[in-house]
């Protein structure tokens, strides 16, 4: 099978699950998960940052750190378009009653900063008080590079307020800019780092900040049901990742540029491609069926309508790829057959 829905669906290496094996464990309730602390402090010092915190997923992380930040009836200004926003569930706003404040995304995905600044909030009792200014990276599969993520540090700073950085394909960004993650996410307070995004993880994520900030989000982990007891065999996966899975990420590049060429040569429309996703629109009328069409031959998409999202991972290779192509091509060619009948 090739799975192209997403870079979550990937398997653990056997050498990820030896690691995850022969791991350390200890109650990580207490604190005493030795590869749990141990994933938790080479992640902070990796982001420069004071600490981390280990949460069973990308999207527990976002609203705690978002409810670290946010006293209820506050404000964060976020993209339409951010996963924060319109794909978990509303938490921030039904768990941490934090009102979002959301503005449109550019074509390269990051947000007009002086619109930004525009909606942050007057000292008024008829407002919510803005708090916080959260952004993704990368976002859509776009690279947000460091001098806009340097421009919006600067204009929390000037505003007071803090700053949040969704980093759940952030390794993918590191290594199509050949730029440290310490360096990229710099002057952010708060960085959500997924491993299971590309990484190879079977799950989690880590919450890197001021120390502050985490044990705050430490305290809200709780209260959302996060903490787990002998955690250490999910840990011991992430460090596996952390030390074999990142610089490979370019090889998800390179394929993702190559699928891409080999779309855009059949005619189809396909959007620049950065990182590991290749997004293509097909024919409206060939949407009905195309689905299926390559389901029969061992390839599995998302096809919801003719903008399709494409992502290339760790259990792909080059070969794989042109197998995509080849039976884009076959229905393609079906179709056109079939309409000149």
């Amino acid at each position: 099978m090739i799975d192209l829905r997403s870079d979550t669906v990937t398997q653990p290496s056997r050498g990820m699950r030896e690691a995850m094996a022969g791991a350390a464990v200890g109650d990580d309730v207490f604190g005493d998960d030795p590869t749990v602390n141990k994933l938790q402090a080479v992640l902070a010092e990796r982001f420069g940052m004071d600490a981390g915190l280990f949460f069973p997923s990308g999207t527990q992380s976002n609203l705690a750190a978002l409810m670290a930040h946010c006293q209820r009836g506050e404000e964060v200004i976020l993209g339409q378009d951010a996963h924060t926003y319109c794909h978990e569930a509303g938490g921030a706003a039904v768990l941490g009653s934090i009102q979002p404040q959301p503005l449109d995304n550019e074509p390269d995905g990051t947000l007009d900063l002086a619109k930004v600044e525009a909606a942050i909030k007057p000292d008024d009792s008829h407002y919510a008080i803005t708090r916080l200014i959260a952004l993704e990276n990368t976002i859509a599969g776009k690279v947000i590079g460091r001098p806009y993520l340097a421009d919006a540090v600067k204009l929390a700073r000037t505003h007071k307020l803090s700053i949040h950085l969704d980093g759940a394909r952030i390794f993918n960004a590191s290594v199509k800019l050949g730029m440290p993650v310490k360096d990229l996410c710099a002057g952010f307070d708060t960085v959500s780092v997924c491993l299971s995004k590309g990484l190879g993880t079977p799950a989690g994520t880590v919450l890197v900040g001021r120390k502050e900030l985490i044990e705050r989000a430490r305290r809200l982990r709780k209260m959302l049901g996060g903490t787990m007891r002998q955690v250490g065999v999910l840990a011991a996966a992430g460090l596996y990742a952390l030390e074999h899975n990142v610089e490979r990420l370019a090889e998800d590049h390179a394929n993702a540029e190559r699928l891409g060429r080999g779309l855009a040569q059949l005619g189809l429309s396909v959007e620049p491609v950065q990182t590991n996703m290749v997004f293509v629109t097909v024919p409206a009328d060939a949407v009905s069926g195309l689905a299926k069409r390559l389901a029969s031959q061992g390839i599995t998409v998302l096809a919801h309508g003719p903008r399709l999202r494409l992502v290339t991972h760790l259990d792909l290779d080059a070969a794989d790829v042109d197998r995509v192509i080849a039976a884009f091509a076959g229905c393609f060619a079906r179709a056109t057959s079939q309409a000149a009948d």
